[in-house]
């Protein structure tokens, strides 16, 4: 299974969470669509998507773009079902497959995941009885492959590949930046996913763009060793180069990043030592980065009482932090118009149940408050 899934599956896949948005806050389906095209040009065959992103417009948009213009077989489409984000009893967590696959037209999936399981949810699956669920679809056709996507600490996924040694992959946050990270481990779990003989998904392998366009002496550090590289490059072939690897999704924005990704991922070649040796540099210099670790993933914003904007208060304080002269209170103001203010959290702690990174989000919002909310500066 293992060597089939990773030999013959490109190693770029396109993450169809953040695509690109018109003025209105609408998916640009027609950039959507051009996007689509050049990546299956290019060989590409991997997209992925998720009951819950966007709030069903991302599947709707993988029906726009790609199921209704190409052949089934001349792609495979992964979605994930949520149980933490939503849903109050079996049947409706359920649903969510049936819903995809109407929001898709896809008639089924190659790829389906028990979505972004934590230590603070993974029991819903079990109360559901999901895992049972997921194997059924698979028995009926429906499903081709079966796996989880996985948010949490090694000893969590060790437990949960023991106990459902079925599943066909798994989903890692995986990139160098989070390769020691002791808030994520990537390593270990990655070590622990080739234990168990499973192959891996990557997600994350630019940790939401943060090294796509990384603090200034981690992006010297790049230039100097290959001016012709983006940054971005060096993190997805990081990812890429890992063994057991099925294809490394890159949430892909616009068509700049698409041509980007493709320059290099078309013919892709695994990191060389010289190229290694860099990225252990840069590993260096990121470990006394003070950056908030926000991907933007956005779940921590779904049910915010105040509806205050996290991951866009924490992008405006890590611009902060990373240039002396920028002072930020006026990106703060517009961040936050017509939204919540960071000082205007009640300490529900609903954002950091969800937070994928487990993040101290509270304490953060409380350090953006003093920042940016006082008097003067």
């Amino acid at each position: 299974m293992e060597r089939d899934l990773c030999q013959s599956t490109p190693k770029l896949g396109f993450g169809l969470m953040r695509l690109p948005k018109l003025a209105d806050g609408a998916i640009d389906v027609e950039q959507t669509k051009e996007m689509v095209d050049r990546f299956l040009a290019a060989g590409m065959t991997y997209f992925d998507t998720a009951y819950v992103y966007d709030g069903g417009k991302s599947e709707e948009a993988a029906r726009l773009a790609l199921v209704e213009r190409y052949p089934r077989e001349s792609y495979t489409l992964a979605t994930k079902l949520c149980a933490w984000m939503g849903p109050t009893n079996a049947a409706e967590a359920r649903q969510q497959f049936y819903t995809s696959l109407e929001r898709t037209g896809a008639g089924y999936f190659d790829y389906y995941l028990l979505h972004a399981l934590q230590r603070n949810n993974y029991k819903k699956y079990d109360e559901y009885d999901l895992w049972h669920f997921v194997r059924e679809l698979k028995e009926k056709g429906l499903v081709r492959h079966y796996g989880f996507s996985f948010h949490a600490d090694p000893p969590l996924l060790e437990e949960l590949l023991a106990a459902h040694p079925d599943v066909d992959f798994v989903q890692l946050q995986i990139n160098y930046a989070d390769w020691e990270n002791p808030g994520v481990r990537a390593r270990e779990c990655w070590e622990i996913a080739r234990r168990h003989g499973k192959p891996v998904v990557i997600m994350e392998p630019v940790k939401g763009g943060a090294l796509a366009d990384p603090i200034p002496e981690a992006a010297r550090t790049l230039k100097a060793a290959d001016p012709a590289a983006s940054p971005a490059s060096w993190a997805i072939r990081f990812a890429a180069s890992l063994e057991g690897v099925v294809t490394v999704l890159s949430g892909m924005s616009d068509l700049a990043q698409m041509e980007d990704n493709l320059s290099y991922m078309k013919a892709f070649r695994p990191l060389d030592e010289k190229e290694r040796a860099v990225i252990a540099r840069v590993q260096a210099v990121l470990n006394g980065d003070r950056s908030i670790p926000c991907t933007g993933c956005h779940y921590c914003t779904a049910g915010c009482p105040r509806n205050i904007p996290i991951p866009e208060i924490f992008h405006v304080m890590n611009h902060q932090r990373g240039n002396a002269a920028f002072r930020g209170r006026r990106e703060y103001v517009i961040a936050t118009q017509d939204r919540g203010r960071a000082s205007e959290c009640i300490r529900c702690g609903q954002c950091e149940r969800a937070c994928p990174q487990q993040l101290p989000v509270i304490g953060y919002l409380k350090e953006c408050a003093d920042r940016f909310e006082r008097e003067s500066d």
